[in-house]
């Protein structure tokens, strides 16, 4: 597995300003020179992936098991939820439940929460 996968993302904030327009500029780069990014054109990922909108904890179980490297049947073995089980909530057709959430977060290491 490649490296970059491995790292771990640290948490994002969105700012908003309102100010004068004439110093616009100034102040992104101003917050720019301590880390932040201009978002001013880009979007959200539903805009983008409106085939995923509605299965959004699928999208982020899938992704969460192959960021580790695992396969179904070894997430399965990991947390002793069935495998077609995890294909159906991957795929949205089974919900993901509050007791499987935290299940499966712990095996992947990822906040439960991004499950419901």
């Amino acid at each position: 597995m490649l490296e970059h996968t491995k790292k771990r993302h640290t948490k994002r904030i969105v700012l908003t300003f309102f100010g004068p327009i004439s110093e616009r500029d100034k102040a992104i780069k101003l917050m720019e020179s301590i880390g932040f990014k201009d978002a001013s054109d880009s979007m959200q990922w539903e805009n983008s992936f409106p085939e995923f909108k509605d299965n959004s904890a699928g999208v982020v179980l899938a992704g969460a098991r192959y960021k580790e490297g695992l396969t179904q049947r070894q997430l399965s073995d990991l947390t002793g939820i069935p495998q077609r089980h995890i294909s159906e909530m991957e795929n949205g057709k089974r919900t993901i439940g509050r007791k499987n959430a935290r299940l499966l977060s712990d095996a992947l290491k990822i906040d439960y929460k991004t499950l419901m």
